[in-house]
């Protein structure tokens, strides 16, 4: 039974990226996966690193929690919006806090890449965007995801990481949103 971990970015619990997490926990549900889920928004922690990693900000229960379910997972399902491509603040600030020296990887005397704590684990990130892909992909040489996949997952070990790329969200129409929502639940049935 896959262990699959559902990761809200969104601090809107009412945004359509709430209802593509609801969408794809109703795929899942068709499985035999064993599913938890966080909602960034739903935690109280500082969001800011304080010290960098120069010293160790204390860990939040909610964070303690969180680290629990990702260290669990063997799957991880991120679902957020590009905002001026970036990820929102809220789940920013989580990564900055949870993504930590001895928990997600290690650094290494004398080696610029750090080991990899979260090995073994695969990843998808479902990202919603008002900019087209292949002006992200073209022209901005897509910073959220290379940040984010290779920058961040990757580094630390998770993969591989798939990508579904919803855009453009604004001044879309329902057909176009309900689609999504529809692709987005069959990706569930599939666990990945």
């Amino acid at each position: 039974m896959k262990k699959v971990l559902i990761i809200n970015g969104h601090p809107d619990k009412q945004s359509y990226n709430a209802a593509l997490l609801d969408a794809y926990k109703s795929g899942l549900s068709k499985t035999e996966a064993q599913v938890s889920e966080i909602n960034i928004v739903d935690l109280q922690f500082n969001p800011n690193l304080g010290f960098g990693y120069r010293k160790r900000t204390e860990l939040e229960p909610d964070l303690v929690t969180a680290i629990e379910k990702i260290e669990a997972a063997e799957h991880l399902v991120w679902v957020f919006p590009m905002w001026w491509y970036g990820s929102p603040a809220i789940m920013k600030g989580f990564i900055d806090r949870v993504f930590l020296p001895g928990i997600a990887f290690q650094p290494r005397e004398g080696n610029p890449f750090p080991k990899k704590l979260w090995k073994g684990k695969s990843g998808h990130i479902i990202v919603t965007a008002d900019t087209p892909r292949w002006y992200d992909w073209l022209i901005m040489k897509s910073p959220t995801l290379n940040q984010f996949k290779k920058g961040t997952l990757e580094l630390c070990g998770v993969g591989p990481v798939k990508v579904t790329y919803i855009a453009p969200i604004k001044d879309s129409t329902e057909k176009f949103r309900k689609r999504w929502l529809e692709k987005v639940f069959l990706l569930g049935t599939k666990g990945h």
